[in-house]
This record gives C-alpha cells, structure tokens and sequence, in this order.
C-alpha cells in the first residue's frame, strides 16, 4: 500500500471510530501527545486511549492539509485541525489544533509512530 492510501486508511478508522482498523494503522512504539501535554506511549495504551475517545458520538473534527513531507520509509502530515465536541455537562466548545503525524515504514506497512496535537 502506498502511504497515501494507508493515510487514507488511518483517517478514515478515526472518522468511523472503527478501533480495530486503526490499531492495524499504529506502531507498536507509538507516540501520542495530546494538546494538554499528556504524553501516552505504545500502541496498548493509545489505542485504549482512543476506545474511551471512539466511544463517544459528540465528537467531529475537520482536517486541512498543511504540509506533507516524505524522507525514505518516513512520511509526514500536519493538518489544521477544527475539532468540535461536548464538555461532561453537555456544554459545546470548539478547538483549533494542529496535527502532526509521523508514519514509518515497517515490514511493507505504513504505521503510524508519532501523533502530535498542539493548540494554536
């Protein structure tokens, strides 16, 4: 797969909250840091991270490609991120962020290895 497509795949796991399709898309040594800071390593713990996350429906987020750079069996994307969601109370708010995602390429795969989130 062409990491286009497997950026496609990983995308579209998240947008239909589908938690096996993106498990197959991390690496084993993933990164996650989310836009307050918390640092969540391994693809276990994101990927528990994200059944809390995938099992909400408040949620929706809108992608705007910035930059896409591609060194050997490295790919980079950065996105503009409007993320939309609901507090605990019901509240709506809205975030904008940008997303910075690392994907290597590991035995033929793309996988994601860093997923970085920073407020703007």
């Amino acid at each position: 797969m062409d990491f286009d497509a497997a950026l496609e795949t990983h995308l579209d796991a998240i947008r239909r909250r589908d938690l096996d399709a993106f498990a197959a898309t991390v690496h084993e040594d993933v990164t996650l840091v989310l836009p307050n800071g918390t640092l969540v390593c391994g693809r276990d713990e994101v990927v528990d991270f994200h059944r809390g996350w995938f099992g909400s429906d408040t949620w929706r987020m809108d992608l705007a490609t910035e930059r896409r750079v591609s060194a050997g069996d490295t790919e980079v994307a950065v996105f503009l991120v409007d993320y939309h969601d609901a507090d605990d109370g019901g509240a709506p708010y809205h975030r904008r962020y940008r997303l910075a995602m690392v994907f290597a390429r590991h035995d033929g795969e793309w996988l994601l290895l860093h997923d970085q989130n920073t407020l703007v």
